[in-house]
């Protein structure tokens, strides 16, 4: 249930989609491409981000190390109910894709599947269907950022390969 992200890349690194349902990053799968949810949900981001440093400069001398917040009941039962993705941007990023790179290898079940780094950089991994990790052709599916393949993902992935 793992994918790896290896070729023309400073780091290979392995995806580990099991785990990313804690992942704060995540996108709830009805919002992923409705891009006025997404443009409300950085605003409210870039406020609370701005409030907190504000608390912060107010609160120097009392600041305590971050405490794991512990998911609530509500919370649990939610992540549970939803379909999830996962922007794939900064897996890409952590990897540092070397310049001379120019398109990315899709190896899956059904073949393989060319795809330029500007589309894979957009593309969002289906991860968790109704909270659950995805069993059929996963561990991932692939959605291109735009939703133009939001009825026919590319599914079975089982390595990205930069070229």
């Amino acid at each position: 249930m793992i994918v790896q992200l290896t070729g023309a890349v400073r780091y290979s690194i392995t995806l580990d989609p099991t785990v990313w349902i804690f992942d704060d990053r995540k996108i709830i799968f009805d919002e992923a491409f409705n891009k006025k949810s997404q443009t409300k949900e950085i605003e409210v981001d870039e406020l609370k981000n701005a409030s907190e440093r504000f608390n912060r400069e107010l609160n120097l001398e009392r600041i305590k190390p971050p405490v794991n917040k512990s998911i609530s009941k509500y919370e649990r039962e939610k992540i549970l109910k939803n379909t999830y993705v996962m922007p794939i941007k900064d897996f890409l990023t952590t990897s540092e894709i070397k310049k001379e790179a120019t398109q990315a290898r899709i190896l899956t079940t059904n073949g393989d599947i060319i795809l330029s780094l500007d589309s894979l950089t957009n593309s969002l991994l289906l991860f968790a269907i109704e909270g659950k990790p995805v069993s059929v052709e996963g561990p991932v599916h692939l959605y291109f950022g735009d939703g133009s393949n939001k009825d026919n993902p590319i599914k079975g992935i089982n390595k990205i390969a930069i070229e």
